[in-house]
C-alpha cells in the first residue's frame, strides 16, 4: 500500500511553526553564549563548576541560561517528529500546539534567566501543546496504519 500526502496550504501552518522552534533554539544558543565569556566558562565545559557558580552570580546565571538552552535541545527532536506526523493528517492542530510548545518553552527560559531555576515553571504548560501532538501522532499512526 502506498500512501500519498497531498500538501494543502493548512500544511504551511506545521512548516511555519517548525522554522519558527528553529528560531528559538537559535535564540536560546545565543542567549546562552552571550554570558559563556563574561562568567569564564572555557570551551569545552558545558557549566561552571557548582561551588564556582554557588559563589558567583554571573556563573549561576550562566549555568541558568545554559540549563535552559540544554533541556530544551533535549526535547526539540522528539518534539519535531511528533510535529511532524502529526501534522500528516492534523496540519492545524499540530500548528496549534506546536505553537503552544514554543511560547512555553520561551517562557520557561525567560523564567531560568532570572537566575531561580523555580521560576522555569512558568513555561510548563508547553507539554500540553507537546501532550497535544503527541495524541495526535498517535491518531495518525493510527489513520495510516489501520485505514480509520
Amino acid at each position: 500500500m502506498v500512501l500519498a500526502v497531498a500538501l494543502t496550504p493548512e500544511h504551511g501552518y506545521a512548516m511555519g511553526v517548525a522554522a519558527t522552534s528553529a528560531l528559538l533554539m537559535q535564540y536560546l544558543a545565543h542567549k546562552a553564549g552571550s554570558l559563556r565569556k563574561q562568567a569564564g566558562v572555557p570551551y569545552p565545559y558545558l557549566y561552571a563548576e557548582r561551588s564556582e557558580a554557588e559563589k558567583s552570580p554571573i556563573k549561576n546565571l550562566y549555568n541558568c541560561h545554559q540549563r535552559a538552552h540544554q533541556n530544551t535541545l533535549e526535547s526539540y527532536p522528539g518534539f519535531l517528529v511528533l510535529l511532524a506526523t502529526a501534522s500528516i493528517t492534523h496540519p492545524l492542530f499540530a500548528a496549534a500546539s506546536g505553537a503552544v510548545w514554543i511560547v512555553g518553552k520561551f517562557f520557561y527560559a525567560q523564567g531560568y534567566y532570572t537566575g531561580d531555576p523555580k521560576k522555569r515553571l512558568r513555561g510548563t504548560f508547553a507539554y500540553l501543546g507537546l501532550f497535544g501532538l503527541l495524541g495526535a501522532s498517535l491518531k495518525t499512526v493510527a489513520e495510516v496504519s489501520m485505514g480509520w
